[in-house]
């Protein structure tokens, strides 16, 4: 058999036992002839807690000493599931993300991978070894130690897949497969049996845990059927791959995304080029961009913003009183095929949410997804609102 590529969540390494019952469950798929890398998470909430570290000494901490920090969590997971194997008898070797050749742009906190030369791998695969990989970093060009943005463990795994023609790419997590929301917050919520590129690539763009939108972006150019598992479990999990048709203005899902700012601006195009100017040299990407009867916004994900408070004087320091900011809020998403061109789907959305007691604050179209803005602290309710309304229960085989 060829290369199989493992990922394994912080949940699933979080303790010394975990990392014993992943070490077991690795060896005996090497055991069983199967030549493995195994990409893994930092352990539990790690990432959180040296991110408390950081904030303890710096309020806008320097985002080339906060990848130096960061990185270091799944730099401890290697290296203990890496020891964990060979307590086992099973020979292991773990490698950091420059080690394993992950080359990324220079964006300190939310790289993007632009390369991956997998040398060292290929030779410890020769050697009869399984590769422990470090996840969630690389190094850029100028030999920087960088950082993918949360999930980015994904994205290393999907990536290290495509460069070694890997025969399959599987990432575990606590959920067994892809939901059509997230079953801890929506009781209503079903899994997916398969689920096609592009509606996985919404669906973790709008704040869905279980993949990283650019490891999905990953895979579908390189053709790499993701494999989404639950560890330890005996599910069946959820095939993403080559998008399957469905019925148009059918949700395959729903989605939340928790931690979110808008900036609404007054003023004329220029002004937008200089807010994006200035979210950049903040290190922050826009999430949505777009106008509406009051002007112009941007909806800015926090999620790997770590300096929000400094990058919100920057902003109001430098547009004043062309620019109000407003935090404490979320989105929530549907995502399905001709979605977007419905005036029903939108219509039966708004009634949800408001039914639900969740202001809706604002409303994007983009693709296959649907978006609304409302107050965070309504975010669940909202959520499981949505999903009654546009996803409902699942398709009949």
């Amino acid at each position: 058999m060829g290369i199989v590529v493992q990922k394994y969540g912080g949940s699933s390494v979080a303790s010394l036992d975990r990392m014993r019952q992943v070490a077991a469950r690795v060896a005996e798929r090497k055991r069983a002839g199967v030549d493995l890398v195994v990409v893994v998470s930092a352990m539990g909430d790690t990432t959180d807690e040296l991110l408390g570290l950081a904030k303890g000494v710096s309020a806008d901490p320097p985002r080339r000493e906060l990848d130096m920090l960061l990185s270091a969590g799944e730099r401890i997971s290697m290296a203990l599931l890496s020891m964990a194997l060979q307590e086992a008898g099973v020979g292991a070797i773990s490698f950091t993300g420059s080690q394993s050749g992950i080359i990324t742009d220079e964006s300190h906190a939310q790289a993007r991978i632009v390369e991956v030369r997998p040398a060292r791998i290929l030779e410890a695969l020769g050697r009869g070894q399984v590769v422990i990989v470090a996840g969630y970093q690389g190094v850029s060009r100028a030999r920087e130690v960088t950082t993918l943005g949360r999930g980015g463990s994904d994205t290393t795994a999907v990536a290290l897949a495509a460069a070694l023609s890997a025969e399959a790419c599987e990432i575990y997590s606590d959920v067994d497969g892809v939901w059509s929301a997230d079953p801890r917050v929506v009781g209503e919520a079903h899994k997916l049996d398969a689920i096609g590129y592009g509606e996985m690539q919404e669906l973790a763009r709008a704040g869905a845990k279980v993949l990283n939108a650019q490891a999905v972006e990953w895979a579908r150019r390189s053709g790499i059927t993701i494999h989404a598992l639950q560890t330890g479990g005996a599910g069946s999990g959820t095939r993403v791959g080559a998008d399957a048709p469905r019925a148009a203005g059918r949700a395959v899902g729903a989605a939340l995304l928790s931690d979110v700012a808008r900036l609404r601006l007054r003023g004329d195009g220029a002004l937008l080029g200089e807010t994006l100017d200035l979210l950049a040299k903040g290190g922050a990407a826009p999430h949505e961009v777009g106008a509406d009867a009051d002007g112009a916004f941007v909806w800015l994900s926090l999620e790997n913003v770590h300096g929000f408070p400094a990058l919100r004087e920057a902003i109001e320091k430098g547009l004043g009183n062309r620019v109000a900011v407003e935090a404490n809020l979320c989105a929530v998403s549907a995502v399905g095929h001709g979605l977007c061109d419905s005036a029903a789907a939108l219509r039966r959305a708004l009634l949800a949410l408001t039914g639900a007691g969740a202001a809706v604050l604002g409303a994007t179209a983009q693709g296959a997804r649907l978006s609304l803005l409302t107050n965070a602290a309504r975010g669940p309710a909202a959520l499981g609102a949505l999903h009654a309304a546009l996803v409902g229960e699942p398709a009949a085989h």
